[in-house]
């Protein structure tokens, strides 16, 4: 162990890139591939979703996160068929998930047949009939759930929604059902659209810009080059946490010489070190101090500190917020928050003078019991001074996966809007199914209840990133088939129904070609929506690993087929839509297809919807999801800007609310703490600097000083000492819910380290099976990851 960092980035992140590229690229496929990232007519980062800048991409767009994260994806290394022979399925289960990770990219189809103990080769055409048989085997299509991950592209996602409308079922979970499900909630309800209202622009722009909840230094880095340039324009920075970051204390910009030697940026200038779930009473401080200001301002006939002609014009519930707010005990406050009424005011001394003010978020807001309400009370306080919907002012979620945004614009969903569905129905020619479906931690209790029997994963790792891994891996064992469409082996692949089988595919590295007909051998691009609703080419450039692995999008079009049975129609025979343009991109790729003829199903039935046209020409699934979401007209050609394209943000571009009153919502939300009993933490689960979700790329975690080891708890010394626990001592994990279940993680290794008080932090996956499946967010049923109540017990040996 040693002391944790004060300063992010510079000589130790670049001389990480150097060690990762050349242990699984080498020097030359290194180069090639860390300068495309992000760039025009490159391909987008598989890493977070953080955007580029709007003046244009610079020669070097990655930072250490995306650098391992296509390191990893462009490796060298194979998870053949022989690697599966070799070990069983126990033999798997007893490693880490970061020795998985490190066996490399998966080569072609496998199986795991029912009874055995290894997986073994399969070819495409017989995987797809295994899934076509459970399939079309199950009493009602609400006994499948189809789950996705956030790196699948925009034509993949509305693909494989369209599939599973047409299959019958909404049950489309996601990681967003994990992650920004409560920011979607509370920002749908109170503002009309569930994503964030600003730009990177707006962030140089602003006064202040308040970061809670989120550590950009290790999971958003790219977000310490746009602090720093709006520290230079002038904008403070207030930083709100329960754990000191390396990454706003200092940043040394790899791309300045004098930064590289300790001449970096100091970013913040002022941490507020609060309490875990503190952040709804913080926000509704500030609120309650804006109302007293404003009180004062006008009594001496000073300039209103409130946007009074906004919030009568624009919004509705400002009588009772206020009155709420008024009627607020500075003790409870304080008390929830952790912090003295000084500190408080300290902040305030940023916000008062600042017009312009940007909230920035991430997982510490949104992983909570009162996960909503919270974003809901920052809502509250930038609506009252009317920073929404104008420069330098907004809403930032920071969303931490590369197209987790762009999944859910395509329909990934298993809520859908009715005028989704409508226009579906309209543009393809199918009815899809109303009811709404199952979100991640109800398919888990569907499948530990018998109700559902088949689970597909188009990525991710959903077995280690869901909650309550015990009752999770149980609940998946007892599915009839288990389905991974994946890059790499994870966890999830060992944890299997009756049958299983893992599909490979291409990575966000890979080039991808036209398998067949008359345009065999021609490069296709997908398209990704960035945190900021900008929507970009991503164009692979490697050979893949192996000619065996298929795309999402055609994964997706071959399961659907094998499903769905031949087309009843001529029209789909030939399986080929032809383009009525030439190529415009500079490196040869196909144009869109145009016309807009052939984009459904002629018949009204869905065997004759065109999924071999849609493999062959990704063009044809741009027309469709033209032809069905608002925002992608002409999407074709858009998409081909180097620069992308933005997508319509009513209340940013208009100041226009499209909730139910037509009104921006000021919401009063109630305050309730969580109860600690004695003897007893708050822990949040978090990650390390050496992981990126729930892929582990090495066991160390640089700026908080931890080495060769995760299965480690931090915990601020007093609280050691009131425990009666030593630094450095090895405990079991417990916690404890109101099911009266004993959860436990065995064996961490106690960190004396600077937590708020009374809280704990310890790493994702490991400490998922301390998370009660039960607990979740009010109002988003996201799990409460950052709020768990444990007690230590000692381990002996």
């Amino acid at each position: 162990m040693e002391a944790p960092k004060h300063h992010a980035v510079g000589l130790g992140a670049t001389w990480s890139i150097a060690k990762q590229g050349l242990r699984h690229m080498g020097v030359a496929r290194s180069a090639e591939s860390l300068l495309r990232i992000n760039q025009p007519y490159g391909f987008q980062c598989p890493s977070c979703a953080w955007p580029e800048p709007e003046d244009g991409a610079g020669l070097v767009e990655f930072c250490e996160s995306g650098a391992k994260a296509v390191a990893n994806e462009a490796t060298r290394m194979r998870a053949s068929r022989e690697l599966f022979a070799r070990h069983s399925l126990d033999d798997l289960r007893g490693r880490t998930g970061h020795w998985l990770e490190q066996q490399g990219r998966l080569t072609e189809p496998m199986y795991l047949a029912p009874g055995a103990e290894h997986y073994a080769p399969i070819s495409w055409d017989e995987a797809f009939n295994v899934i076509a048989r459970e399939l079309r085997g199950l009493d009602s299509p609400d006994e499948a759930t189809f789950y996705t991950s956030g790196r699948t592209s925009n034509e993949a996602a509305f693909a494989y929604q369209l599939f599973v409308r047409a299959y019958g079922t909404n049950n489309l979970p996601d990681c967003s059902n994990m992650c920004h499900e409560s920011t979607s909630k509370a920002l749908g309800d109170t503002i009309g659209i569930g994503k964030g209202s600003v730009s990177i622009e707006d962030l140089v722009a602003a006064d202040l810009i308040i970061v809670a909840g989120q550590n950009p230094g290790t999971n958003h880095p790219r977000m310490l080059t746009t602090l720093e340039k709006a520290k230079e324009a002038g904008a403070k920075i207030l930083f709100v946490n329960p754990l000191p970051e390396a990454g706003l204390q200092r940043f040394d910009n790899p791309q300045r010489p004098t930064e590289l030697v300790g001449m970096g940026t100091h970013l913040q200038d002022l941490f507020l070190q609060i309490r875990l779930g503190g952040d709804l009473a913080l926000f509704q401080a500030f609120s309650r101090l804006l109302l007293e200001a404003d009180d004062a301002a006008r009594a001496a006939t000073r300039e209103p500190v409130l946007d009074h002609e906004f919030l009568a014009g624009s919004t509705d519930g400002f009588e009772a917020l206020q009155e709420h707010l008024r009627g607020l005990d500075w003790d409870d406050l304080t008390f929830a928050t952790g912090l003295t009424r000084a500190e408080i005011d300290e902040a305030m001394a940023l916000i008062l003078p600042s017009k312009r003010i940007v909230v920035c978020w991430a997982m510490g807001l949104t992983q909570h019991r009162q996960s909503v309400p919270t974003i809901q009370e920052v809502v509250n306080f930038l609506l009252l001074r009317g920073n929404i919907g104008r420069e330098g002012a907004g809403l930032c979620p920071v969303r931490g996966h590369s197209n987790v945004q762009g999944d859910r614009t395509m329909g990934i969903w298993e809520q859908p809007p009715e005028g989704f569905l409508d226009r579906l129905d309209e543009a393809l020619g199918f009815s899809p199914p109303r009811e709404h479906g199952l979100d991640v931690v109800n398919s888990v209790k569907a499948f530990r209840d018998g109700r559902l029997k088949v689970f597909v994963g188009m990525g991710g790792n959903f077995a280690a990133a869901v909650s309550d891994t015990e009752v999770t891996e149980a609940a998946l064992s007892k599915a009839r088939l288990t389905v991974q469409v994946s890059t790499k082996l994870n966890r999830s692949h060992l944890v299997t129904g009756r049958e299983a089988l893992i599909l490979p595919t291409l990575g966000r590295t890979d080039r991808d070609l036209v398998p067949d007909g008359p345009r065999r051998g021609t490069p296709q691009f997908v398209t990704t929506e960035d945190s900021m609703s900008v929507v970009h080419a991503s164009h692979g450039h490697l050979e893949p690993p192996s000619g065996e692995l298929r795309s999402e999008v055609r994964i997706v079009c071959g399961m659907a087929r094998a499903v769905f049975g031949p087309p009843t129609h001529d029209g789909e025979a030939d399986g080929h839509v032809t383009p009525t343009g030439t190529s415009s991109m500079p490196d040869g790729h196909a144009s869109d297809v145009g016309g807009g003829s052939g984009l459904g199903t002629p018949t009204g039935r869905v065997e004759d919807l065109p999924w071999e046209a849609m493999a062959r020409d990704y063009g044809l699934i741009r027309e469709q999801i033209t032809a069905v979401i608002p925002g992608f007209e002409d999407f074709g050609a858009r998409a081909q800007r180097k620069e992308g394209f933005r997508l319509p943000h009513p209340p940013r571009d208009e100041r226009r609310f499209q909730t139910s009153t037509g009104t921006a919502r000021l919401t009063v939300n109630v305050l309730e703490p969580i109860a600690i009993p004695d003897g007893h933490l708050l822990l949040q689960t978090l990650r390390s600097h050496d992981q990126y979700n729930t892929t582990v790329y090495g066991l160390n975690d640089r700026y908080r000083g931890i080495k060769a080891g995760r299965r480690v708890v931090l915990v601020r010394p007093e609280d050691l000492e009131r425990l009666g626990v030593r630094d450095g001592a090895v405990v079991d994990l417990v916690s404890t819910w109101e099911d009266g279940v004993e959860r436990r993680a065995p064996r961490f290794k106690v960190v004396a380290y600077p937590t708020a008080r009374g809280c704990a932090a310890a790493y994702y996956p490991e400490t998922n099976p301390l998370v009660p499946l039960g607990s979740t967010a009010t109002g988003s049923n996201t799990p409460t990851s950052k709020s768990v109540v444990v007690r230590f017990e000692s381990v002996r040996g």
